[in-house]
């Protein structure tokens, strides 16, 4: 399963980690992913998503009808 949020598109970042000496490692930083079921009120059925905790801050903040609204407006099936 790849590291990408469904409601907002988060994914990880690429950089370099470099050391005193200017040596170059490739590092990560990943986005801090969570597995989460919402109640649909309006279809009457669980939803289980895996987005980011800001994704559920726009959630609570939102509504999870407005989201899934948006979500399937942009092509992403729910």
């Amino acid at each position: 399963m790849s590291k990408v949020c469904q409601v907002s598109g988060k994914r990880a970042l690429r950089g370099n980690r470099v050391s005193h000496s200017n040596h170059k490692t490739i590092k990560f930083t990943l986005p801090n992913l969570q597995s989460k079921r919402f109640w649909m009120e309006s279809e009457k059925r669980w939803i289980k998503l895996r987005l980011t905790v800001s994704s559920m801050r726009e959630i609570d903040k939102r509504g999870i009808d407005a989201v899934v609204r948006d979500m399937r407006a942009a092509g992403k099936s729910v």
